[in-house]
């Protein structure tokens, strides 16, 4: 009975934190050379070309940097809701409790490692702005979810 109890218990937490481990992992591949400005613009320039067949290289090049700004919001974005997932499931108060300032504590921590990695990269530079942008990508996502959560409070109550 034990080892099917133990058992279910690894379940939970594979299936609580597995996608943000996952999700991690994801970020720091994003991270190495092969996503840099000069990488992506292989795919990204010929989209925004057909889309703006008359624009300027030099609007074409902000354009590409404004996508590339964009995924960070959304990336940290879907972090934050994936640690706030693992930790409103958790069975420790102290976590379920203080789920989403840790969510932003773990946003911030894996922004901060991800611009430190990419600062070691040729191709790549860290930045104090990008981490700034995914801690307000996380934080949205959060303030959004909050909200919701709130005015669903309000209609039950």
């Amino acid at each position: 009975m034990t080892l099917l109890k133990s058992s279910n218990k690894w379940r939970g937490r594979v299936m609580r934190y597995g996608p943000l481990i996952l999700w991690v992992g994801v970020i720091m591949l994003l991270s190495s050379g092969q996503a840099s400005m000069g990488e992506t613009s292989r795919f990204i320039r010929p989209v925004l070309e057909f889309l703006f067949p008359s624009a300027a290289p030099e609007t074409l090049l902000l354009y590409h940097g404004y996508i590339r700004k964009s995924a960070h919001l959304a990336e940290y974005a879907v972090l934050a809701l994936l640690v706030l997932r693992a930790l409103t499931r958790s069975h420790l108060q102290t976590l379920f409790k203080y789920r989403y300032l840790i969510s932003m504590m773990i946003v911030f921590l894996v922004s901060g490692v991800d611009e430190l990695n990419q600062s070691f990269i040729s191709s790549r530079t860290g930045s104090i702005q990008d981490v700034i942008l995914d801690g307000l990508g996380g934080l949205a996502a959060l303030s959004v979810l909050f909200l919701l959560k709130r005015r669903r409070e309000a209609v039950r109550a």
